[in-house]
């Protein structure tokens, strides 16, 4: 008797397969055995309603706070990591004055985290991208009454996408997913009451009381700060002077949360990022206001955006191109995991019809929302839906392999198809592209939660509501939050937003034609391009040449933010590198808790101080 045989007859009376006749399968096998051995059952307390409402509660404040990093830097932050950490504090502080509460369960955790991750990071994708390229592009505002039903609709279509891809790439080909693995090897250490977990914990409340109190002092403008003298200027400049005025932007900007996000990149992206603006302000930038290609040093970044977007967009769509097998294995699998020889699985995991009875009614509804909103012609809103699924598609493989979501590269290669397909509609070109990246990273973001719960033993069905819900909260969060934060196109340009001014550049330039941009700039957007090629084209061809070539989205980044920012990005990834080589062991356990709640302090204060002026400012 063969060795699947063997574990099909072991398992008799408690598992069976569709056909007995039939021998398992190796997947199949795997499901058996996680079925038999890490699978919890329904005895453990899950989706319970203190864990959702926390979860909700935690990543509605993530959900602002990553609107705030996406505005700033122009990236959005994981935040299931973070919310295991603040709940399990939190819950065990309130244990403290109600002492008849009982302690959240592992699994009570981890669909806490599904909510919270769906809340803070699934919902607000491209409202500070694309939306926000609309106000720079238009001047107004897109209603309320649009923007809410868009980004419920989409983080839902993102969520309903991923149900046929869970049970191949998690339960089937196993990927890695290794911000799944982080979050459940952080619930299990926290669960174990280890110190270190424990003093991780701390850690990371101590570095975001911290990060709050920066953000305060540094974009606080009341009235006690300012008799007391509590408030650190944004810039400390260099003063350096290019004929008669300074270059903008120079100096240091003391700022934990660009630091803490200098930590968590690493040493190569800081340091290219570190470089590419010494070469833009010292060199680029001087020239450029001597020979007048430029009127005033303010404009220089209004003339680097070019080349910085050409080298981002080129770089994502080769690192694209070049994955193309793992493109090919994405359809594939689909295919391949559609059966099961479980059928006691059925009744954990998400149906196979629930992805037909979510995605069908909320493609029309989206292909609905982008005509009345946007004229958007029906066959174009239902190519956008269509498009949605095959990038979904490979952006949760390229999360499961390499825990990168290229959302970027999702976004321009929708706006590159719109170029073509409805040339010179700029709004067409940013909305569709929203819908495909924002529902890109609601798929990904849900089978990083679904990993977390594979390795913990959870009820997958149970966390696919957990993520149902968690779209609301942040939905509902986000949408009021944004108009209060930006209520007005010279606030979003007081950001200086990369991302915004990189989706707005693309638009521009499909829609308006090459001749919009200074031809200095248009050597530039070539020099751009093909060094956004080449790196990739070097990485993937030569592997081991990677570490001596700078990143191509640090250079880029660097030539469409301001030189502070770099600065502090690098600084982080110093301390960070100094750190690991002192202490490995200490680094390991704390970079990240100590970066993570800097990011999260600072934002979500500057967010709140943010939120409290322009409100102030609308009633006077």
């Amino acid at each position: 008797m063969d060795d699947a045989a063997k574990l099909e007859e072991e398992s008799s009376g408690s598992i069976s397969s569709t056909d007995p006749a039939q021998p398992l399968d190796e997947a199949d096998q795997r499901q058996l055995e996680w079925f038999r051995n890490t699978y919890q059952g329904d005895g453990v307390p899950q989706l319970t309603v203190r864990a959702v409402l926390m979860g909700g509660l935690l990543g509605s404040l993530m959900s602002i706070s990553n609107l705030y990093t996406t505005l700033k830097l122009g990236w959005a932050f994981g935040v299931a990591i973070t919310a295991c950490v603040l709940s399990f504090v939190i819950w065990n502080s309130l244990r403290f004055v109600f002492r008849k509460a009982a302690p959240m369960t592992l699994l009570e955790n981890n669909c806490m985290q599904s909510t919270a991750s769906a809340a803070g990071y699934s919902t607000g994708a491209t409202i500070g991208t694309a939306f926000g390229a609309h106000l720079l592009i238009t001047g107004h505002q897109v209603p309320w009454q649009i923007l809410l039903p868009w980004t419920l609709l989409t983080a839902l279509l993102g969520v309903f996408l991923a149900v046929p891809m869970k049970r191949q790439m998690i339960n089937v080909e196993q990927l890695a997913f290794p911000s799944g693995i982080a979050a459940a090897e952080t619930l299990r250490s926290l669960y174990s009451q280890s110190k270190e977990a424990v003093l991780q914990a701390y850690a990371l409340v101590t570095a975001l009381v911290v990060g709050g109190s920066v953000g305060l002092l540094r974009t606080g403008e009341f009235a006690f700060q300012k008799a007391l003298g509590l408030k650190i200027p944004e810039l400390i400049p260099f003063d350096y002077k290019v004929n008669g005025g300074s270059l903008p932007m120079l100096g240091f900007e003391p700022s934990v949360l660009l630091m803490g996000a200098g930590m968590i990149v690493g040493l190569r992206v800081s340091l290219s990022m570190f470089l590419g603006s010494l070469l833009l302000y010292f060199v680029v930038g001087p020239m450029l206001i001597q020979t007048g290609d430029i009127e005033a040093p303010d404009k220089l970044l209004k003339w680097s955006l070019w080349t910085g977007t050409s080298m981002m967009v080129t770089s994502g769509l080769t690192a694209f191109a070049v994955q193309w097998k793992t493109i090919a294995r994405a359809f594939m699998g689909v295919k391949s995991g559609a059966k099961t020889a479980l059928s006691e699985m059925d009744s954990i995991e998400v149906p196979a019809k629930w992805f037909l009875l979510g995605v069908v009614p909320l493609g029309i509804c989206m292909a609905i929302l982008e005509y009345v909103a946007f004229s958007i012609a029906l066959p174009l809103g239902i190519l956008s839906v269509m498009m949605s699924f095959v990038l979904a598609l490979v952006a949760c493989r390229s999360t499961g392999e390499t825990d990168v979501t290229p959302i970027g590269a999702m976004g321009k290669i929708t706006q590159l198809v719109y170029a073509a397909v409805s040339p010179g509609n700029s709004v067409t070109n940013l909305m569709t592209a929203s819908v495909t990246a924002n529902t890109a990273i609601s798929s990904a973001d849900l089978l990083v939660d679904l990993k977390s719960g594979y390795l913990l033993g959870a009820n997958p069905r149970k966390q696919f509501f957990a993520q149902l819900i968690g779209v609301f909260f942040g939905t509902v969060a986000i949408v009021p939050a944004w108009y209060l934060m930006v209520p007005t196109k010279e606030v979003l340009e007081s950001f200086n937003p990369p991302s915004t001014n990189m989706w707005r550049a693309v638009a521009e330039a499909l829609s308006v034609g090459i001749q919009a941009v200074p031809m200095t700039a248009r050597y530039g957007i070539i020099i751009g391009g093909v060094i956004g090629i080449l790196l990739p084209l070097c990485e993937h061809f030569f592997p081991r040449s990677r570490k001596y070539l700078p990143s191509t989205m640090g250079l880029g980044l660097s030539w469409v933010m301001a030189f502070s920012n770099s600065f502090a990005f690098f600084l982080g990834a110093l301390i960070a590198t100094a750190w690991t080589k002192l202490d490995k062991r200490s680094a390991d356990a704390y970079v990240v808790p100590i970066a993570s709640g800097a990011i999260a302090g600072e934002s979500l204060a500057c967010a709140v101080i943010a939120i409290v002026s322009a409100v102030a400012a609308i009633a006077k």
